[in-house]
C-alpha cells in the first residue's frame, strides 16, 4: 500500500476489533479517509457510500485518534537516566543540569528532536508540542532546527518559543550564561511566527510564546509575550504550580501565589495553557475555569520528581480543559504517550478511586483535551471533517493474552507500541516501523552525542 494516498484516494479502514473516537459516534464499522480527511465513520455492517480505492482490513486492530503529546523537552533525550540526578527533585535537579544543558549544540539538539519524535510517534502520537527554552550561544536557531526535523518525521508540531531571562545574579535560578536579553527574544519569537506557523485546519507546524517559568524569567518578558502572542493570535506555555518550591518562590519575589502572578502578567486568558497546574486551592481552580486556562498533566515526570499530583477532576469540572504530556526526557525519562496515559490513569485513581477514572478518561486527555489545549478542533477526535491522524495497535503478544476488553487492555496491559501510524491520510508507522528512517543509524548517533554532551 502506498504511503501517501493521492488527494482522489479513499480508503476504508474497516471493522476494527475496537475503536475509540473520543466522541460519541459509533464507529465500529471503520472510517472512510479521502486525502487527509476522514469523511466517514460507519456503524456496524453500514457499507461506504461510494466505491474505495482500498480497503484495509482493521480486524486485528485497535484504533484510536492520533494522539498528542502537550508538553515535552526534546533536547533532554540526551540526559535521560544521567546518575547525578535520579534522585533529586525539581530545584536542585534544574541547578545541577544547566550546565550541561548550556552546552547543546545544533547538531545535538537535531538528533534530540528527531529522536524524541521517532519515540513518540512509535507510541501513537502524531501531533507533539515541546517547550524549548535554551538558546546558548551557537544556537539561536534552535526552533529552525525543530522545524526541519518535525518536517522529516511527517508529524505536525507546537513548537514553543521558550525563553529565560532571570538569571541568578538577579535572583532567578539559571546561571548567567543561559539567559537572554528580552529583545532579543521576542524579536526571535515574531521571526518565528511569521516564517513557520501554519493556521487552519490541517496544519502541521505551528509556533507558540514559552517564558520558561517564574523563577527563570522576568514579570516583564511575561507581560511582552502575552501582548505579542494577542497581536498575533498564538498561544502561550509556560510551567506552573508544578512544586511547592516554586510557590514558595512566587510569594518570596513576587508577593503572590502562581495564579495571582499569572493574572498580574495578562496570562490569566484562553490562550494559554500551563504545564503541570499542581498546587492551586479551590479558589484557583475556579479562577482558572473561569479564565478558559487549560492545564498540561505529565504523570510520569511528577512521580519521577515527587512534585504532587494534578487535581485533573476538580480542574475538569470547573471547565479547565486537561491534556497529557510527556515533559522532558530528562524527568519523565520516556517520550512515549501510550506510557503516559496509562500512568495518568493509575495515578489519578490513587486520588479519585478506580471508578471515576477508566482508561476512555485518560485516552481523552491524551486525545479529544491535548487537541484542545493546543487551540485545535480538526485533530484529536475520529469523525468527519476531521484530519486523518490515526493510531492502530495490534493485540497478539504475551502481555495481552488473556484479555477481554480491547480498549481498556491497551492501558492495563500496556501496550506501548503502535503497529501502524496515520497523519493526514500517510501511513508514517507501518508494521511497527517508521517509513523511510534509519533507526539504528540514529540510536547510534543519539547516543554519541549525548556522552559527548555530559562528559563536558
Amino acid at each position: 500500500m502506498s504511503t501517501a494516498p493521492s488527494t482522489s484516494s479513499r480508503l476504508w479502514l474497516r471493522a476494527p476489533q475496537a475503536i475509540f473516537t473520543a466522541n460519541d459516534l459509533d464507529a465500529r464499522g471503520g472510517l472512510v479517509i479521502e486525502g487527509n480527511r476522514i469523511v466517514e465513520c460507519l456503524a456496524p455492517g453500514q457499507q461506504p457510500t461510494a466505491p474505495c480505492d482500498v480497503i484495509f482490513d482493521a480486524r486485528d486492530h485497535v484504533v484510536l485518534p492520533g494522539l498528542i503529546n502537550t508538553h515535552h523537552h526534546f533536547y533532554q533525550t540526551l540526559t535521560r537516566a544521567w546518575a547525578p540526578v535520579v534522585n533529586q527533585p525539581l530545584f536542585p535537579w534544574l541547578k545541577t543540569l544547566y550546565p550541561v544543558w548550556a552546552r547543546l549544540t545544533p547538531e545535538a539538539l537535531a538528533l534530540a528532536s528527531r529522536v524524541a519524535l521517532a519515540e513518540l510517534l512509535l507510541s501513537g502520537c502524531t501531533t507533539a508540542a515541546d517547550h524549548h527554552y535554551l538558546f546558548p550561544d551557537g544556537m539561536d536557531e534552535a526552533i529552525d532546527i525543530q522545524v526541519d526535523a518535525v518536517d522529516e518525521l511527517g508529524m505536525r508540531a507546537m513548537l514553543s518559543r521558550g525563553s529565560m531571562s532571570l538569571g541568578e545574579a538577579d535572583g532567578g535560578l539559571p546561571p548567567q550564561h543561559t539567559v537572554q536579553k528580552a529583545q532579543t527574544i521576542l524579536d526571535d519569537s515574531e521571526r518565528l511566527i511569521r516564517r513557520y506557523h501554519q493556521r487552519g485546519d490541517g496544519a502541521r507546524v505551528q509556533i507558540a510564546l514559552a517564558p520558561c517559568s517564574p523563577f527563570s524569567v522576568t514579570p516583564e518578558i511575561m507581560r511582552e509575550s502575552a501582548a505579542l502572542a494577542e497581536h498575533h493570535d498564538v498561544r502561550l506555555h509556560t510551567h506552573l504550580a508544578e512544586t511547592l518550591d516554586e510557590e514558595a518562590f512566587c510569594l518570596k519575589c513576587f508577593g503572590m501565589r502562581t495564579v495571582d502572578y499569572l493574572d498580574s502578567v495578562g496570562w490569566l486568558g484562553p490562550r494559554t495553557w500551563l504545564a503541570h497546574g499542581i498546587h492551586f486551592n479551590d479558589d484557583e481552580i475556579h479562577r482558572l475555569g473561569k479564565a478558559g486556562v487549560g492545564v498540561c498533566h505529565c504523570p510520569c515526570s511528577n512521580m519521577r520528581l515527587a512534585s504532587g499530583i494534578c487535581p485533573t477532576l476538580e480542574l475538569e469540572a470547573a471547565g479547565v480543559t486537561v491534556g497529557l504530556g510527556v515533559d522532558g526526557s530528562a524527568s519523565g525519562d520516556t517520550s512515549n504517550m501510550m506510557i503516559e496515559a496509562r500512568q495518568a490513569m493509575y495515578l489519578q485513581r490513587l486520588r479519585y478511586g478506580a471508578e471515576r477514572v477508566t482508561p476512555q478518561r485518560a485516552l481523552g486527555w491524551a486525545t479529544r483535551g491535548s487537541a484542545r489545549l493546543l487551540g485545535r478542533d480538526d485533530i484529536g477526535q475520529l469523525a468527519p471533517g476531521k484530519q486523518a491522524d490515526l493510531a492502530l495497535f495490534k493485540l497478539d503478544e504475551l502481555r495481552f493474552s488473556g484479555s477481554h476488553d480491547p480498549l481498556a487492555a491497551l492501558l492495563l496491559c500496556a501496550a506501548d507500541r503502535a503497529d501502524r501510524v496515520m497523519v493526514g491520510g500517510e501511513w508514517r508507522v507501518v508494521d511497527g516501523q517508521i517509513v523511510d528512517l534509519d533507526l539504528v543509524g540514529l540510536i547510534t548517533a543519539h547516543r554519541r552525542a549525548a556522552h559527548q554532551l555530559v562528559a563536558g
